[in-house]
């Protein structure tokens, strides 16, 4: 049996799916956010929030398909399950990590928005 069709079989699929769910989540709660820092201007904090989305799903799912190859030996389903954890286990901190500086980057442009506002309103 070929372990590593198994683990290509299981981790892009697993792989598709958190992106798109950690991406889902993202559009549909940064929306506020963005429309706060954009002043209320709901189209152009809709056309940002969809072009954060494609740049989001780019990275992730490019970055899941360069890491795709295994260069070592599977010769079990322990192997292929090792391999499987290592592999998704990496894509997860990813996202984990794209998740925070997202949430970082709306942070200092919202702060920036309200320091801006203050300024411009006294």
């Amino acid at each position: 049996m070929n372990y590593h069709l198994l683990v290509y079989g299981v981790y892009l699929p697993v792989t598709v799916l958190l992106t798109i769910w950690v991406a889902r989540t993202l559009f549909k709660n940064g929306r506020l956010f963005l429309v706060d820092i954009f002043h209320g201007n709901e189209q152009l904090a809709d056309s940002v929030n969809k072009l954060l989305l494609t740049g989001f799903y780019l990275i992730n799912i490019g970055y899941a398909t360069l890491t795709l190859r295994s260069v070592e030996q599977i010769t079990s389903y322990q192997q292929s399950v090792e391999t499987l954890s290592i592999k998704v286990g990496t894509i997860i901190l990813i996202l984990g990590a794209m998740h925070f500086f997202n949430l970082y980057v709306f942070y200092k442009l919202r702060h920036r928005a309200q320091e801006y506002a203050r300024a411009y309103h006294s």
